[in-house]
């Protein structure tokens, strides 16, 4: 090859006969790395193929634990849940993928191929943020803004949406809050033909008119919870029909709805394990991404409601961290106003407000805890993934709670810098980054912080004009609120 001054590599730089993500970084960052050094070019890009980054194994991070998390109950024996006592919420494929203790799971070619439409998503080096804030970290960010939803969602909702088809289902129930999981799921269940009922907080619905339009223009059908459609609704509504809604009463309805329709099935976007299992493609991508650009993060921040983007791009580096490849420090970055980590108490405890699901053991405020309204509706979650909440006790992750104006005046911040609004829930993670950041530059450190953009703000921009209007409002977390639903825990002799 002669002496030349720019190089383009197109296509797969992986080898096609291996395609898990160890053996993929081990590559990039091993040979591949050696051989890109020898050649006689002045610099070189790399343009990967889609296999390289949209995997066809997910890793499950249970069987690298140092102890496994406790099991879901049953709400009526409470003992623990076998497959069968989950068949009337989900079909059995994403049962199996609930319990499973393997260490890789096959993604169907079905699912591949409507990944293929935004995945691999890009992985940004935050060069305006890093100048405009005079530090000498560098800071990237993962950006899953890029799908069809605006949002990290789609990685679970067409995996959740083709099992279902694949069973016969033909309608779909949820719940949303901000909007981002309800218009994931409709945009899956449009590509696999099934209905999709969605109950959104209402907050939410009423803050953001043009997500939930975007919900039906992909097919859903969108109610404002509480509803007057389901009993439980009807029964929020006569307590106070001023009722803001939440994630956990929005779920009882949708679960009310698939229990009594055998056509019916229930979709969740957050909390349970297989949701957190179909987000690691986040932190896959990011761990070939992160060693193509040469760097190994010291710390990785994300946002937390639920759970699911923060293990979506967590996971895959904590399972690095445990086999003693890497060391980052792992940090959850959830809402002041909704502190489950932070403040939670970690026990047994419905994952809707209502008591229809199966008993998990994770950090929760209390199942009829009701958050404030703050603008990032996807975090308004009384409590915290169990996978999440086992590793939390562990002592593998650390936490911290914002408020909101801070994490909105970071939103802003970034947007300047970087050409992107982001969504309301990812300020928190970027607040917490540029902290990280601003201490870096106190200290002389050369940190190298990943960060989790989980979506972009297009439609949230009613809450900016909140803040620029100064009319966002920091909600003081009620510890007399949350004491007085946890003596509403359910009563376990275990």
């Amino acid at each position: 090859m002669p002496p030349c001054d720019l190089l383009l590599l197109a296509g797969d730089l992986c080898p096609a006969t291996n395609h898990s993500p160890p053996f993929q970084a081990a590559w990039l960052d091993g040979p591949f790395r050696r051989w890109l050094r020898g050649l006689p070019a002045r610099k070189v890009i790399g343009i990967a193929g889609n296999h390289d980054f949209v995997f066809e194994e997910r890793p499950g991070l249970v069987p690298d634990l140092p102890a496994p998390p406790p099991p879901a109950l049953h709400p009526g024996t409470l003992e623990p849940a076998g497959p069968d006592d989950f068949a009337p919420l989900f079909p059995m494929d994403l049962i199996m993928q609930e319990v499973t203790s393997d260490r890789y799971v096959d993604i169907p070619g079905e699912v591949m191929d409507i990944y293929r439409l935004w995945r691999a998503t890009p992985l940004h080096r935050a060069r305006r943020l890093e100048q405009a804030l005079g530090t000498p970290a560098r800071i990237y960010y993962k950006y899953e803004g890029t799908s069809p939803a605006g949002s990290h969602k789609p990685n679970t909702a067409v995996p959740q949406a083709y099992y279902n088809a694949k069973a016969g289902i033909r309608r779909l129930t949820t719940e949303t809050g901000a909007g981002q999981w309800g218009t994931a799921l409709s945009f899956a269940s449009a590509q696999y033909g099934i209905d999709c009922e969605i109950w959104q907080v209402r907050a939410s619905y009423d803050q953001k008119p043009y997500r939930r339009a975007m919900m039906e223009a992909f097919g859903g059908t969108v109610h404002p919870s509480p509803s007057d459609v389901t009993e439980y609704g009807r029964k929020m509504l006569a307590a106070d029909p001023t009722n803001p809604g939440s994630l956990g009463i929005a779920i009882t309805e949708a679960v009310e709805v698939a229990a009594q329709d055998p056509d019916s099935r229930y979709a969740l976007g957050s909390v349970l394990n297989h949701v957190l299992l179909h987000q690691t493609v986040i932190g896959e991508e990011a761990l070939l991404q992160m060693a193509m650009a040469g760097d190994v993060p010291d710390v990785i921040i994300g946002c937390t409601g639920g759970g699911s983007n923060f293990a979506g791009l967590t996971f895959p580096f904590l399972r690095e961290k445990l086999a003693g490849t890497m060391d980052p420090e792992i940090r959850a970055v959830e809402p002041a106003s909704c502190p489950t980590l932070t403040k939670g108490t970690y026990a047994y405890d419905f994952g809707d407000t209502g008591g229809m699901t199966p008993l998990v053991k994770m950090h929760t405020l209390g199942h009829d805890f009701i958050p404030d309204p703050i603008h990032a509706g996807g975090l308004r979650y009384h409590g915290m993934a169990p996978l999440i909440s086992h590793i939390y006790e562990l002592g593998l992750i650390t936490a911290e709670s914002r408020l909101q104006r801070e994490c909105f005046a970071a939103g802003v911040q970034f947007a300047r810098t970087e050409g992107v609004v982001p969504g309301p829930e990812p300020t928190h993670a970027l607040a917490s980054t540029v902290d990280e950041a601003l201490r870096c530059k106190e200290t002389g450190e050369e940190k190298v912080i990943l960060t989790a953009l989980c979506g972009h703000g297009m439609l949230d921009m009613a809450a900016y004009d909140a803040y620029f209007a100064g009319e966002l409002v920091d909600h003081e977390f009620s510890d007399e609120l949350m004491a007085e639903a946890l003596t509403r825990l359910p009563q376990l002799d275990l």
